[in-house]
């Protein structure tokens, strides 16, 4: 068996806080995933509590999941280096078919932890999610598939010329943080091999005015522009 998928970035402040943010519910909040409720799932504070709260282990470098993934944190120069490894795929192929997209999903929620951490470790979250199966890869249709870590930009996000820096790039994923937003950020993804694709904005204290209109605007552009034709 290949090794496992490991998932690892460096944010900037203690292990104390860094663990605070993974054990305090109303914290997870802030950057695990995105808003949903109702469904046979439950909603957002019910995925918390299964993930984080429910039949988990806790030491002195991290976290035992539901699951079988494990978060470990480590303090290095520069901060807390958190590092999520996946359980080994089970021997089950219904479920190991997701294997990979819970993968994908865990390099968007650990980004989103150290965002939040580092960006906005005292602010309420709002999201906006769009996703689905895609004609036109969401990075290509925002001339965004070149970014690298670190690069400034200027795109022309739907109804706005936008600004910020790029936080993080993965083989199918690009983390923005957009200056106009609040200092939000916006994680674009696209994986070829399924069309899969998504656009997710983490909105920190923005007026709910603002948020609605954001709403509005990048669910025209996702069925316009994104979204494979259905005519």
């Amino acid at each position: 068996m290949s090794e496992v998928p490991k998932i690892q970035v460096t944010v900037a402040a203690p292990p104390s806080v860094v663990w605070n943010a993974l054990r305090d519910r109303d914290r997870i909040r802030q950057w695990h995933g995105w808003e949903f409720e109702g469904g046979a799932d439950g909603g957002l504070d019910q995925e918390i509590d299964l993930i984080y709260f429910t039949d988990v282990e806790t030491d002195d470098q991290g976290i035992l999941l539901n699951g079988g993934d494990r978060i470990d944190l480590e303090p290095v120069e520069g901060g807390t280096r958190v590092t999520l490894t996946r359980a080994a795929p089970a021997d089950d192929p219904d479920w190991d078919r997701y294997y990979d997209d819970i993968t994908e999903g865990w390099i968007t929620f650990i980004e989103q932890l150290r965002f939040a951490v580092e960006v906005h470790p005292h602010d309420e979250r709002r999201t906006i999610l769009l996703r689905g199966a895609v004609g036109v890869s969401p990075l290509t249709a925002l001339s965004a598939q070149n970014l690298r870590p670190g690069d400034e930009f200027a795109l022309p996000l739907p109804g706005e010329q936008a600004t910020g820096r790029v936080r993080f790039r993965s083989d199918h994923q690009l983390g923005l943080a957009v200056d106009g937003w609040n200092h939000g950020l916006l994680v674009l993804s696209h994986v070829p091999e399924t069309r899969h694709g998504m656009a997710l904005l983490s909105l920190y204290d923005l007026e709910e005015d603002l948020r609605s209109a954001l709403s509005a605007r990048w669910d025209e552009w996702w069925r316009g522009t994104v979204q494979p034709s259905t005519s």
